[in-house]
């Protein structure tokens, strides 16, 4: 049992979790990931690991409300237990001295770039931030995200705050000034923000990775349900991933693929929010979608 010591509110339906695993704390690298399982009977969650505490022994998640099983979660508070969290899984980011590394973070992929933008920064690179919400409200990490970052700008889709408009608008702007050209970006978000960011930087020509988010059942590469096609060729996202060029990427099959299971999960999610709402419990015994 890993037992959760901190519990914080971040946005709308988003939480981070601090918990304690010590061996996972020790071991893991920017954009490794642990896959959560809730009881015997529950869904396997795989959740990137934001941050770690080799001397408290703990690592942080972040976790949005999207369903069944992350409500379940988020529903914990610290002195709670959970039952499996298994990891550090898939491949670290490759980290070097690029030059000058633009880190893009759409909704909740912020918490992913956050230490991958801490390692790039710590390995001499200039990091320019790019983080977007819809609104302010749903904006994460901010303060955090500065903190690692030469530059950290913001976008909200409505104006609420910052720049108006996309992540990608502000992309194009920092490709397009010749005095100072980028030499990587990292996109982590929704799926067809990622998709953008690869359209964008393509004419480009500037290297482009995108951290994917398939479903995921097993976190070992036996399974195959993360199977993704990168420049033709299939990979698995947790073990050859989850970064890849995202350039090579099959957007359009990897958004095809997450919507397979589309009804059992509101199948799922509206039962566990009717049972709350009769102030009961949710079977947790039952199988989740």
């Amino acid at each position: 049992m890993f037992e959760i010591t901190e519990k914080k509110k971040l946005a709308h339906l988003v939480y981070q979790f601090k918990i304690k695993a010590p061996s996972i704390a020790k071991k893991r690298e920017a954009g490794q990931f642990v896959i959560l399982r809730m009881n015997e009977h529950g869904e396997r969650i795989p959740l990137t690991i934001a941050d770690s505490d080799n001397e408290a022994g703990t690592i942080t998640v972040i976790v949005q409300e999207v369903g069944r099983s992350t409500m379940l979660l988020s529903g914990l508070d610290a002195g709670d237990t959970i039952l499996d969290v298994v990891g550090p899984l898939g491949m670290p980011t490759h980290i070097e001295n690029f030059g000058r590394a633009v880190c893009v973070g759409g909704g909740i992929g912020t918490a992913v770039t956050f230490p991958i933008g801490a390692a790039l920064k710590e390995a001499g690179n200039e990091v320019i931030s790019i983080i977007g919400s819809r609104t302010k409200e749903l904006l994460i990490l901010e303060e955090e995200m500065r903190s690692v970052s030469d530059e950290l700008l913001v976008t909200t889709d409505d104006g609420s705050y910052g720049h108006h408009g996309f992540v990608t608008d502000v992309l194009k702007n920092l490709l397009d000034d010749k005095k100072k050209p980028v030499d990587i970006v990292i996109a982590v978000g929704p799926v067809p923000m990622m998709r953008a960011v690869a359209e964008v930087t393509r004419p480009y020509k500037v290297k482009t990775l995108a951290s994917l988010n398939p479903i995921m059942v097993d976190g070992t590469g036996m399974c195959g349900a993360c199977r993704v096609t990168i420049a033709g060729e299939v990979k698995f996202v947790c073990v050859d991933g989850p970064e890849f060029d995202a350039h090579d990427t099959d957007f359009d099959e990897l958004i095809m693929r997450n919507r397979s299971y589309f009804k059992e999960e509101k199948t799922a999610t509206e039962e566990y929010a009717y049972h709350q709402g009769q102030g009961g419990c949710c079977d947790e015994k039952k199988t989740d979608a």
